[in-house]
């Protein structure tokens, strides 16, 4: 017990702040960076994801119908050229 007496003077402790609390405009930049983040990791995510399921559709659309796009676009051409036919035959007369 003696032994404790002789050792010497004790070191001062040093206590750290308490860590301040951020202003509201602060935690409201903390919120918009967080959500910008989230929302760009998702759209990684969703943005091919919606891409593969709108070709699958379009793709089993055509298939359910049994036709191709080759063949809506030749379709689509021959109503374009019978459109402009008609388009020139009123002229004439008119």
């Amino acid at each position: 017990m003696t032994d404790n007496l002789h050792e010497g003077p004790l070191s001062p402790v040093t206590q750290q702040a308490p860590p301040r609390k951020p202003t509201w405009r602060e935690e409201r930049r903390l919120r918009r960076r967080r959500r910008k983040r989230g929302e760009e990791i998702l759209a990684w995510f969703l943005v091919p994801l919606i891409c593969v399921g709108l070709y699958l559709s379009v793709s089993a659309s055509f298939d359910f119908f049994g036709t191709s796009p080759g063949q809506v676009w030749d379709q689509l051409m021959q109503v374009k050229a019978m459109m402009e036919k008609r388009s020139g035959n009123q002229g004439a007369r008119g």
